[in-house]
């Protein structure tokens, strides 16, 4: 396992990023730029981004586990921090279609914005090919990742919403 010391201001968080969560990024690195459009038609560019706390979700309508977490995320982050023009919120669905984003994005609910990533072009400047979906990842203001999650685990997405209103401060 990798021991990952993460600057978040004056406050220091240690978190361990077990090999088996699949990423390709590490804790500290700038986080690979992208281009996407969003399931109701909007380009997003990360760089416009820059300056802001991101948080990208990756998802998918049959992943299960996304499922579940999804409504803590809307609920919990989206919902504290919507209204923050220092923060911004991306689920990212791999590699299907709009309209079946857009149906997912309604049964859950959410109302963060969910980009469309074909051929999953994102999540593999993320993540190894075969990794599963379920991952979040949190960036600073300068572009830098801090923190990251692999499936929904409690005590994690705890942590995580620590380190999202300790950034945000």
């Amino acid at each position: 396992m990798l021991l990952i010391t993460t600057f978040t201001r004056a406050e220091t968080v240690e978190k361990e990023i077990p090999p088996d969560y699949g990423y390709v990024v590490e804790i500290g690195e700038q986080a690979p730029e992208f281009t996407a459009v969003s399931a109701d038609g909007a380009t997003i560019r990360f760089s416009d981004f820059k300056g802001k706390v991101v948080m990208l979700q990756f998802t998918a309508s049959w992943c299960g586990v996304c499922r579940r977490e999804m409504p803590h995320i809307e609920k919990e982050i989206w919902q504290q921090h919507k209204d923050n023009s220092n923060f911004a919120l991306f689920g990212i669905d791999l590699d299907e279609p709009k309209e079946k984003v857009q149906k997912f994005a309604q049964d859950i609910p959410v109302t963060y914005p969910l980009l469309l990533d074909p051929n999953g072009k994102i999540f593999y400047k993320y993540a190894e090919k075969g990794a599963g979906v379920t991952r979040n990842v949190i960036i600073n203001k300068t572009g830098e990742i801090v923190y990251m999650t692999r499936l929904f685990k409690q005590e994690e997405f705890d942590e995580m919403k620590e380190v999202i209103d300790k950034l945000l401060k």
